[in-house]
């Protein structure tokens, strides 16, 4: 099985030289919006703690599509399957911003090692002393553990991101297949490595924001919604490239019906997530396990919830189970961008009820700037990661069973 020479693919897969503008007009834009959400905070009454909550919504969002995608990538070569190769790149590019995205965790750091509790509670001394719940949890609540655990965390991604993109790249110029078996060698400890970190990522940085609350179930919930939204953003990042005359041939119909497959699979499983942890918690009626969803069906929370339930699982699950919307690339596309605005949604419900406790939801300002800072510098680093490199694997040993892939 051989793949088309590299030389007859570079004019229809390789961005132009706009993209080395577009990275830096991006980043740019980037830091502005992030310097403007910080002194927008200044004159609300929550002060940088507001800044600092946003920023965490935003920069899991942005992190959760690295993630998401790089599960994509692992769980590909662990399963040796064919008909993803023509997309597969462009899940290892989002997965190569991995590394930027862990320097970006340096302000969620400074919140912590300079705050005291602006961002977690658990991190003030005189909550501590006087909380016996949360002394209970010290040897692991506490900043210089988490600051390791987040260490660890953040170099494995980082390494995984850049490990399986890089070899992807060397195997463009070698055609070498050694390079695919070892790919599917690493992938199943990779995977392993990957379920552990995200799983207690999620405990760390969003379920402490509440120390007295614990889900064993948060880190499947989280990672779901990770998945769902890479699938969301790989289907856009598609027909975006399409449209400007990249990978028209290559990414088919029979393609995007399989990732609208896998993106209603999703939307299942989310769905399915969320209703067991929700239910599991109803049933026990623990105080300290109830009172987080109690916070999330009062006031202007409650409204979020039930978006949440319509938006992010009803109306998508019964968008996406026809065919015919699978096959069609504008319904397809339309589900995505609303599925990734749930996504984002979504972690605003889980992270920024504990900012204010009995306060509704309010977006502002500050959330829009750290919102369209963070977003830029994503996209930034996404074709900062593209590089001159080619966008779909060519001298992958499985590229033409994927050239050929069609639906039964």
């Amino acid at each position: 099985m051989t793949a088309k020479p590299h030389a007859e693919l570079r004019d229809l897969y390789h961005f132009g030289e706009e993209r080395q503008r577009a990275v830096r007009l991006l980043g740019a834009i980037g830091v502005v919006g992030l310097l403007l959400g910080v002194i927008f905070s200044l004159f609300e009454a929550e002060g940088l703690r507001r800044f600092a909550f946003t920023y965490l919504v935003s920069y899991t969002y942005f992190l959760s599509l690295g993630l998401g995608a790089l599960c994509l990538v692992l769980v590909s070569h662990l399963t040796r399957a064919g008909w993803n190769v023509v997309w597969r790149r462009l899940a290892e590019i989002l997965g190569a911003t991995l590394p930027c995205w862990a320097l970006m965790f340096l302000p969620i750091l400074g919140f912590l090692l300079f705050g005291g509790g602006m961002l977690f509670h658990w991190n003030d001394p005189e909550i501590v002393r006087n909380d016996p719940l949360i002394q209970e949890k010290v040897p692991y609540l506490n900043a210089g553990f988490f600051t390791v655990r987040a260490a660890i965390y953040l170099a494995v991604w980082a390494w995984l991101g850049s490990y399986y993109y890089r070899n992807s790249r060397l195997q463009d110029r070698s055609g070498d297949k050694e390079l695919t078996l070892r790919m599917q060698k690493w992938s199943g400890p990779a995977l392993i490595l990957y379920g552990f970190t995200v799983t207690f990522a999620s405990f760390d940085w969003m379920m402490s924001l509440d120390a007295h609350w614990f889900s064993t179930i948060f880190g499947i919930y989280f990672f779901g919604g990770a998945v769902m939204g890479a699938i969301a953003a790989l289907i856009l990042a598609a027909q975006f490239l399409q449209h400007r005359g990249l990978l028209k041939e290559s990414i088919t119909v029979e393609h995007y019906h399989d990732l609208g497959k896998l993106l209603f699979g999703f939307v299942f499983f989310w769905g399915y997530i969320a209703f067991s942890q929700y239910m599991l918690i109803w049933y026990a009626n623990i105080p300290e396990e109830t009172q987080w969803f109690l916070v999330r069906q009062t006031g202007g929370w409650l409204g979020i919830s039930l978006i949440l339930l319509v938006g992010h699982f009803l109306l998508p699950f019964a968008g996406l189970m026809s065919r015919h919307v699978r096959r069609n690339r504008m319904l397809l596309a339309g589900w995505s961008a609303w599925l990734l605005v749930m996504h984002w949604l979504d972690l605003y419900w889980l992270i920024m009820p504990q900012l204010s406790k009995g306060a509704g939801p309010s977006f502002g300002l500050v959330d829009l700037c750290c919102l369209i800072g963070l977003g830029c510098l994503y996209a930034s680093t996404v074709l900062w990661a593209t590089g001159d490199h080619a966008l779909i694997a060519v001298r992958d040993p499985r590229l033409a069973e994927s050239l050929a892939f069609k639906n039964l």
